[in-house]
């Protein structure tokens, strides 16, 4: 076996053994990759998705909506800052403009799994299928990172301490999504 066979084994068994590689899916012009919740306590009534979308086409798409069998109820929101407090509202879609791309990040867009039907598990996946306007829909899976997990350069919120206005997720704490 010369060097370059060799080499080239042992990257490949590297890159099989690694579990940070993240699945990207696709569904027309659409990519959607490093799809995520944090793990979630018992008795938490809600969790936060985050990911990030790609448009390679050249017509403006937007993410309409999140179904998944581990929560009752699936919102997409937006959380902006009013006079120093942080609040979440519900928003209609996620715009993912023509060649370009969104994110869905702590302290911004996002999705919210409300009524959880159990915690989320650190290491677990969950289950969703995605709707877009025009790409369709794509069926996906989020990984649950620790509850403390903090994406380098993401924004940090506490859902504890926002105003969720008129949402209709309850007041109960959600912890730190």
């Amino acid at each position: 076996m010369n060097f370059r066979t060799l080499a080239a084994a042992a990257t490949l068994s590297l890159l099989a053994a690694s579990p940070a590689l993240a699945k990207d899916y696709k569904v027309g012009q659409i990519e959607i990759e490093d799809l995520w919740v944090r793990a979630t306590v018992p008795g938490q009534p809600n969790g936060a998705g985050y990911m990030k979308i790609e448009n390679d086409g050249k017509q403006a798409d937007r993410l309409l909506a999140v179904q998944s069998p581990a929560a009752e109820r699936i919102e997409l929101h937006a959380t902006g800052n009013e006079n120093g407090v942080a609040r979440m509202r519900r928003v209609d879609g996620v715009e993912i403009a023509a060649d370009g791309k969104a994110t869905l990040a702590p302290g911004g867009h996002h999705i919210m799994f409300l009524k959880l039907k159990e915690p989320f598990k650190a290491g677990t996946q969950i289950p969703a299928t995605l709707t877009f306007e025009h790409a369709g829909q794509v069926d996906v899976s989020f990984e649950v990172k620790p509850a403390a997990y903090n994406p380098e350069g993401e924004g940090s919120m506490n859902h504890e301490t926002m105003d969720h206005g008129s949402m209709g997720h309850g007041s109960k704490p959600h912890g730190s999504m």
